[in-house]
């Protein structure tokens, strides 16, 4: 039986190790939190993030991080982007020498304006055979309440995503392979940025015209940045591209949208960060994906302006109105 340590016990990290638990794989569920593994042992569910989704027995929840990693075939690393540094530099020593780390991460880190992939390689020092990530419309209450939803599981190495991918293939979750690791994770992050854009439409009380603009705009500029950093233009009209930027843009259950509906409501970022109970990623990298685009000449004017309302306060209807004013260009420009 394959073994699979999940580090991350959050809502998706719970989800997927429910996935793969389906799949036939034993998993060792990692929280920080004991009191909470104690809980989903002996209830066989997560209450502060699935609440009434109850987990295989092939689930066991863990609060020590040794315990989870021990002979692990697939290390999957579920927890907040901006942490994955410095969690993942505590955490290799204890990992197998030849697990391969499967990113469910979708951000860009601040400062470094790295992909998850490239700060595992980093931290860990693995080879890029052994680093994987899972990308797609792939929101956690759905597929933990075994919803048909599909999925990429990519990797440079083809044998090493078709390993992965039969460690996760449920008849509910189906996993399509993919080399092209660099494209997979721009659609995962970027498109936690226009799904903040959307929200912030949706709260302005703005209608579909505008959503529509924004999701293929959005996806305009997320190809524009791929094709500077080397992606295949082919996976964002898949599910790591299109697949997952409708999902989020579209679902009441995207932390994303919720959070930039909020703000459109009027809501100030310390307000609707009180009001947020888990992380949605696009509220920090927004900037780091900016960065990352300066870096390399890549205009991305809906992102430039989800920072500016998100970090520098203006307001979203002034905001939206530089937008709509800047020069008029051909649409493949």
């Amino acid at each position: 039986m394959t073994r699979v340590a999940v580090f991350g016990n959050g809502s998706w990290g719970t989800a997927f190790a429910m996935v793969l638990a389906d799949a036939g794989c034993e998993v060792a569920l990692w929280g920080r939190r004991t009191e909470l593994a104690d809980t989903i042992n002996s209830t066989r569910v997560n209450p502060d993030y699935l609440p009434g989704v109850r987990l295989p027995d092939a689930v066991q929840a863990t609060a020590d991080p040794a315990q989870a990693a021990r002979d692990a075939e697939f290390t999957v690393l579920a927890i907040p982007s901006q942490t994955l540094r410095d969690n993942l530099a505590h955490w290799r020593p204890l990992l197998p020498a030849d697990t391969v780390l499967v990113s469910l991460m979708k951000g860009i880190e601040l400062g470094t304006a790295k992909r998850m992939s490239e700060v595992i390689a980093e931290v860990a020092d693995a080879p890029e055979d052994r680093i994987a990530v899972l990308s797609g419309p792939n929101l956690a209450r759905e597929i933990a309440d075994r919803q048909p939803a599909a999925s990429v599981v990519a990797c440079r190495d083809e044998q090493v995503a078709r390993r992965l991918q039969a460690a996760c293939h449920t008849p509910y979750f189906r996993p399509y392979t993919n080399t092209d690791v660099v494209g997979c994770e721009l659609g995962g992050a970027v498109k936690n940025v226009i799904g903040l854009a959307v929200g912030i439409a949706d709260g302005m009380g703005l209608g579909d015209n505008a959503k529509a603009s924004l999701i293929t705009r959005g996806l305009a500029e997320t190809s524009r940045l791929g094709a500077a950093l080397g992606a295949d233009p082919a996976t964002f009209a898949g599910l790591a591209g299109m697949g997952d930027l409708v999902a989020t843009c579209s679902s009441p259950l995207s932390r994303n949208h919720t959070f930039g509906t909020n703000l459109g409501r009027g809501m100030t970022l310390e307000e609707t960060i009180a009001v947020t109970r888990q992380t949605a990623e696009g509220v920090k990298s927004c900037q780091s994906v900016l960065d990352l685009a300066t870096r390399h000449g890549v205009e991305m004017p809906i992102t430039e302006t989800v920072v500016n309302i998100v970090h520098l306060g203006k307001p979203p209807l002034v905001a939206l109105k530089e937008l709509m004013s800047r020069s008029a260009k051909a649409e493949g420009a």
